[in-house]
């Protein structure tokens, strides 16, 4: 599990960026669950904490691509591939995040720090 940060730290309505590689967002909703996803969209780069959460839908802020934080899936094009969820954890007041093990879907061109 990797810590993310202090629950009363993420106010909801907002994200966070975790700076790892990938990049993972982990978001608090309005109805007070937590989300985290890669933080990249998978249509071009950019930082899906930067964008626009209604409901259990992020909406990138580049090309307004939304996806769905339950489950990853693209619900607006020009995204056409679902970004990878992972699992939220919340022990003694701090926000941890369970990576997932299957791959990320990256945008064109984007690579991990390790590749």
């Amino acid at each position: 599990m990797i810590p993310a940060c202090p629950l009363a730290a993420l106010p909801r309505g907002e994200a966070i960026r975790l700076d790892l590689d990938p990049p993972i967002a982990v978001f608090h909703a309005d109805d007070g669950e937590l989300y985290a996803v890669d933080d990249t969209c998978t249509h071009q780069d950019a930082s899906l904490a930067d964008g626009w959460l209604e409901g259990c839908e992020v909406e990138c802020p580049l090309h307004a691509s939304r996806f769905d934080l339950r489950t990853g899936h693209v619900d607006a094009p020009p995204a056409k591939l679902p970004v990878r969820t992972h699992r939220v954890v919340v022990e003694d007041g701090t926000v941890f995040v369970v990576p997932s093990d299957a791959p990320p879907n990256l945008p064109p061109g984007a690579r991990t720090r390790s590749a």
